[in-house]
């Protein structure tokens, strides 16, 4: 990550002296975001965080009082993020089934929520064992409601397309790890491989196991026609 993508982090929101306490907070997220992206999960730490946001040390403790705390709440508001996106698609009443399955997908892969120092954050969670503890604890209620939107969703295509042989559990955790291993494949070549890439292979999973719902070319239109 270049000290430029580090600034443009962390001054993308910074306040005035005057600016309300949700606006400390958000400011203080992005730095942990740009730190954990520049030094890792183990490097960041109370001063890297207040040193990339250019606040006082104490301001940190103020407003989360410890640094698990701070990284939690970070992994919470990027939670809720991916949250607002795909319910943004999803609530939309005229959406056929596979357009819903669909925003998913495309939440999954949105500009800012599959950011490279967002994206570090996630997979810094992942490896941490503590961390994880945390994640389920705290994020338990967040991933069970995408969990069992998308079990519904895959269970109503494969009765409504009457494909045989197919279990919509097993087709919802294999998009779960489509996710994450494509993220990962971000991660690690972000020069070869975009989100519009991942979107396309998740879409020819998609038409292989749903071939009357899903176009291997194209993701499905918004609202299907009469």
């Amino acid at each position: 990550m270049t000290a430029r993508e580090v600034g443009a982090m962390t001054t993308r929101t910074r306040p005035r002296r005057t600016e309300p306490r949700e606006v400390r907070r958000q400011q203080l997220i992005d730095a942990t975001i740009a730190s954990i992206a520049q030094h890792g999960m183990s490097g960041t730490t109370m001063a890297t965080v207040t040193r990339l946001a250019n606040l006082s040390s104490g301001i940190v403790a103020f407003h989360f009082q410890s640094k698990e705390n701070l990284l939690v709440e970070t992994l919470l508001s990027l939670a809720r993020e991916h949250r607002e996106v795909w319910r943004a698609a999803y609530d939309d009443a005229a959406l056929a089934p596979e357009a819903k399955l669909w925003a998913f997908v495309a939440a999954h892969f949105h500009p800012s929520v599959c950011e490279r120092p967002k994206l570090s954050v996630w997979f810094a969670f992942f490896g941490d064992a503590q961390l994880r503890r945390l994640y389920r604890e705290r994020l338990g209620e967040i991933d069970e409601e995408r969990w069992q939107e998308a079990k519904r969703l895959c269970r109503a295509l494969q009765e409504e397309g009457g494909y045989e042989g197919l279990d919509p559990m097993d087709i919802a955790k294999s998009l779960e790890g489509l996710y994450d291993g494509l993220w990962l494949n971000m991660m690690i070549h972000p020069e070869e491989f975009t989100a519009e890439d991942a979107k396309r292979q998740v879409l020819q999973f998609l038409a292989r196991t749903f071939p009357r719902h899903f176009d291997p070319e194209r993701p499905p239109d918004p609202e299907r026609p009469e």
